[in-house]
């Protein structure tokens, strides 16, 4: 029962986070502040998926929140990398 209500309040928290991360993304002044909240917006996507796998105890949630870090990271890079020269690949 504790679990669960734990659970609960760790996911609501993350959703907000969620929504103040769309809020900078959308009003962000610079595009590093977007690229920011981009960021922050997976590794929040990730956490609130880790959350689901731990309420219904599948582990396909660990390796879909996985994959989704591993594509946030990358594209944070390549987008970052695009900012500073201009080009992704060199």
């Amino acid at each position: 029962m504790l679990m669960a209500w734990t659970l609960l309040a760790a996911a609501a928290m993350l959703g907000l986070a969620m929504l103040l991360n769309v809020y900078r993304l959308l009003r962000g002044p610079d595009t590093a502040d977007r690229i920011l909240a981009l960021d922050t917006l997976y590794v929040n996507a990730t956490g609130l998926i880790v959350l689901l796998g731990l309420h219904t105890g599948s582990t396909l949630y660990f390796e879909a929140a996985l994959l989704i870090a591993a594509l946030g990271f990358i594209s944070t890079v390549a987008l970052s990398k695009y900012l500073l020269r201009g080009d992704i690949i060199e």
